[in-house]
């Protein structure tokens, strides 16, 4: 999910140079320059096995303790929005609707680009290159750093008034989907041209809903640490199984690298660290 640019046209760049060239002429104080890239926040995404959980399906008092998470569960219930062939998915975009116990509803509009063998400001230079820069304070970024790979997002958050909806639930799927075409932002609307975001989200449905339950906590360099523990829909189609996953969020790269290094260390000296990445968007828009 790579963006190509289209070469400008001989006669079109020489224009652009003229232009370029007289405006410097008549205020060479005061060039033009494009955005500066994005800088984002990070975090630190570390799947862990069925071993770190006690017979409850809930953190065992030896993972809370090794990475200082004291909160009590806090329920959540969510569900992606996509064509049934994925089509916003294969552009790199995705749509969620979340309630939290006692919240209003949460709209996220994601755009991905990947993060090849750890260039992140080659990732940083295709955002910006889309739309995605600094200037944007409608869309925050943040690198999502996993097992072995990172990602970088830029997310697009509203909200719905949950009034009438108890606990945790959902809206019906078509609710939903209406509410999330109505609110869509500018930059998914027009991806791939007029109309073409909110389009996809009109023949769209709730893939999900799916309910986790977080636990909280501060560890490290990060005082918001988390695990969580979603209950999903076997491979085929029956039974459940549990993916677990623990997350530092930080501001400093710095601090990102260490929270990495470290947790991936514990859970691998204590036996309950997930060899790989596992990707819950993905995951929930395959499985339902």
């Amino acid at each position: 999910m790579t963006l190509a640019s289209r070469a400008p046209r001989p006669a079109a760049a020489a224009s652009a140079a003229v232009l370029t060239a007289a405006v410097a002429l008549l205020a060479p104080g005061t060039p033009a320059h494009a955005a500066a890239n994005a800088v984002p926040t990070y975090e630190v995404k570390i799947n862990l096995t069925a071993a770190a959980l006690d017979a409850s399906h809930a953190p065992s008092a030896a993972v809370k303790s090794a990475f200082g998470i004291t909160g009590s569960a806090k329920a959540r219930s969510y569900a992606y929005y996509d064509t049934d062939g994925l089509a916003l998915d294969a552009e790199g975009w995705s749509v969620r609707l979340r309630h939290k116990d006692g919240s209003s509803f949460e709209e996220t509009y994601k755009k991905r680009f990947p993060v090849t063998d750890g260039d992140l400001k080659a990732a940083l230079d295709a955002a910006n290159a889309a739309g995605f820069d600094s200037g944007d304070s409608n869309y925050k970024a943040e690198v999502d750093w996993g097992y072995a790979k990172q990602t970088l997002s830029f997310s697009n958050e509203k909200s719905r008034s949950a009034k009438g909806y108890a606990g945790t639930a959902l809206p019906a799927s078509a609710t939903g989907r209406d509410w999330l075409a109505a609110d869509v932002p500018g930059k998914l609307a027009t991806w791939g041209g007029t109309g073409w975001g909110k389009g996809l989200l009109q023949q769209s449905r709730a893939h999900g809903p799916v309910t986790a339950k977080v636990y909280e906590g501060e560890w490290g360099a990060s005082d918001d640490a988390s695990v969580e523990v979603l209950p999903v829909v076997g491979a085929g189609g029956t039974g459940t199984e549990y993916v677990v996953e623990l997350s530092f969020k930080t501001d400093s790269a710095a601090d990102a690298a260490e929270l990495h290094e470290d947790a991936l260390a514990l859970a691998e000296s204590k036996g309950w660290l997930y060899h790989g990445d596992i990707l819950k968007t993905r995951l929930v828009l395959d499985r339902y």
